[in-house]
C-alpha cells in the first residue's frame, strides 16, 4: 500500500481525510491505484478516465467511483446492504464513523488478495447491515449468517463501547475490531472449500458441527475454562470453534495491518539504540511470501515497541494479548489460508477493476 500523501503538496493524509491538512485542496481515494487525488466539481482524471466523488461524500466517504461503476457509491458502501432511516441523521452519523472502519476493513481485505464477492451479485455474498438499536428501540445482535454481517452502530460511541468492553471483560472493543471478527466468519466458509482443509482446521480450533447455542448458553453461564490462555487468543474464542477461528483470524488482520502501516510510515527497531533485542526488526509491507513465523516475530518486538509508547502517554497497551504456541500455530494455519486464497498481484488488479463494472445498485 503506497503511503499516503496529497497528490498537489505531497504532505501526509490519513485514509479518512477530506482534504489536505497543510494546503486545504479537496482530496478523494482510488482503490485502484491505493492513492489520493485531487478533485474539482465532484471529479477527478486518473490515467485519462474520469472518476466521481462517492454519493455519500457528505457523510464522509473519501472515494472515488468509476465513471463506468454504474452506481454513484464506490464498492465499500455498495457492500452496505441496510442502513437506518434517511430521517434519522444521528444513527447516520454513527453510520459515518462506521463506514470509516469499514472501508479501511475492505482495503486490507483487497491488500491480502482475498475475494469479495458482493451480496448484490451472487448468493451468500459479503454484506453488511449496519443498524441502530438506539434508534430502533431494540437490541441489535452482532453477527454473522450467510455472508451479510451485521453490526450495532451504537458500538460507534465511545462510552456505549467502553461499558460493554468492561462488563464482557474484554482488553480490546473497538469498531473495527468487530468488522475483522465477524469477516473471520465470513472467510473461513469461503477459503476452506474442501473436506481435508476442514479436517485441518479442526485440528487446531475444534469441531465446529458442535452445537452452537448450547456452546453459547455454557459460555455466558461459566464463562471460560480455567486455564484458557494456555491454548486461546481471548476469553470469547473459548466458547465454539466458530469463534475461536473468527478471533484468530481477526489478529491475524489487526497484525497484518499494524505492521503494514509501520511499514509505509518506515518505522523500525535499530538494534543499535534499542534494548528490546540484539538484531534490527523491519516490518514488510505483505508477508505473503514470508512463513508465519517471520510476522510473529516481527510483530514481538514490534508490539512490545507500541506498547511503551501507548504506556508513555498514560494508556493501556496497544496489544494486551499473548500469543502462546497453540495461538501461533493457529495463526498459521490461517496464514496459510489467506496467502493461498490469491494475495497475486493479478488478483488484487481484478478485484479493484471490478470498479468498473455495472452493478445495478
Amino acid at each position: 500500500m503506497p503511503q499516503p500523501r496529497c497528490p498537489h503538496c505531497r504532505h501526509f493524509v490519513f485514509l479518512d481525510q477530506l482534504e489536505c491538512p497543510r494546503c486545504g485542496a479537496e482530496i478523494a481515494y482510488n482503490l485502484r491505484t491505493r492513492q489520493f487525488f485531487g478533485v474539482r466539481a465532484g471529479k477527478a482524471d486518473i490515467h485519462g478516465e474520469t472518476w466521481f466523488t462517492c454519493s455519500q461524500r457528505g457523510w464522509g466517504c473519501n472515494w472515488l467511483v468509476h465513471e463506468h461503476a454504474g452506481s454513484g457509491r464506490c464498492f465499500s458502501c455498495r457492500l452496505t446492504r441496510k442502513t437506518p432511516d434517511t430521517q434519522d441523521t444521528i444513527a447516520l452519523e454513527k453510520l459515518a464513523k462506521t463506514e470509516e472502519s469499514k472501508r479501511r476493513l475492505v482495503l486490507q481485505l483487497a491488500d491480502l488478495g482475498l475475494p469479495m464477492e458482493p451480496w448484490y451479485e451472487g448468493n451468500k455474498g459479503l454484506g453488511f447491515d449496519l443498524l441502530s438499536s438506539i434508534s430502533l428501540g431494540r437490541p441489535v445482535t452482532i453477527g454473522h449468517a450467510s455472508g451479510i454481517i451485521t453490526l450495532d452502530l451504537a458500538e460507534s460511541l465511545d462510552d456505549h463501547r467502553e461499558a460493554l468492553r468492561i462488563r464482557l471483560g474484554e482488553p480490546y472493543r473497538t469498531m473495527l475490531g468487530h468488522l475483522r471478527h465477524e469477516v473471520g466468519h465470513y472467510f473461513q466458509n469461503v477459503l476452506i472449500a474442501d473436506e481435508a482443509t476442514w479436517e485441518t482446521c479442526r485440528e487446531f480450533f475444534g469441531d465446529e458441527r458442535v452445537d452452537y447455542r448450547e456452546a453459547l448458553q455454557r459460555h455466558y453461564s461459566t464463562g471460560a475454562p480455567a486455564g484458557w490462555s494456555e491454548s486461546y487468543i481471548s476469553e470469547y474464542s473459548t466458547m465454539h470453534p466458530w469463534e475461536d477461528f473468527a478471533e484468530t483470524f481477526a489478529h491475524y488482520l489487526h497484525i497484518t495491518g499494524t505492521l503494514q502501516t509501520a511499514a509505509a510510515v518506515g518505522m523500525s527497531l535499530d538494534s543499535r539504540v534499542t534494548n528490546l533485542r540484539d538484531t534490527d526488526v523491519v516490518p514488510l509491507l505483505s508477508y505473503a511470501r514470508e512463513p508465519v513465523q517471520r510476522l510473529l516475530a516481527d510483530w514481538e518486538w514490534m508490539s512490545q515497541a507500541f506498547n511503551r509508547i501507548n504506556r508513555s502517554m498514560g494508556h493501556g497497551d496497544l496489544y494486551p494479548f499473548e500469543i502462546v504456541p497453540p495461538v501461533a500455530r493457529k495463526l498459521g494455519f490461517v496464514h496459510d489460508l489467506v496467502t493461498a486464497a490469491g494475495a497475486s498481484a493479478d488478483e488484487v488488479t481484478a478485484l479493484v477493476q471490478a470498479e468498473d463494472e455495472p452493478v445495478g445498485v
